[in-house]
C-alpha cells in the first residue's frame, strides 16, 4: 500500500517528522523532489491486511493532525 502527498519540501519534511516516531518497521517513507514541488511517499508493508489497515489508519491520523497544525501556524 502506498500513500502519496504532494506539496512543498518544507511541509513534506514536517509531515515526515510527525510520523517518524510511529512504528518505523511497518512502513518506509521518503521525500522526492520534482519540478512541481515535493512528494512524501509512504509505503506500508505487512504480512496481513489487518496490520496494513491499522498502520494506514494511524499514519493518516498523525498526518492529518500535523497538516492541520501546520495550516494554523502558517496562517499566523
Amino acid at each position: 500500500m502506498e500513500i502519496v502527498w504532494r506539496g512543498t519540501k518544507r511541509h513534506a519534511e514536517l509531515l515526515l517528522s510527525s510520523i517518524s516516531p510511529d512504528d518505523p518497521e511497518s512502513f518506509f517513507a521518503e521525500i522526492i523532489e520534482n519540478e512541481s514541488g515535493s512528494e512524501l511517499k509512504i509505503k506500508v508493508v505487512s504480512k496481513d491486511l489487518k496490520s496494513i489497515r491499522i498502520t494506514i489508519d494511524d499514519l493518516l491520523v498523525c498526518l492529518a493532525a500535523a497538516d492541520l497544525s501546520l495550516d494554523v501556524i502558517e496562517e499566523k
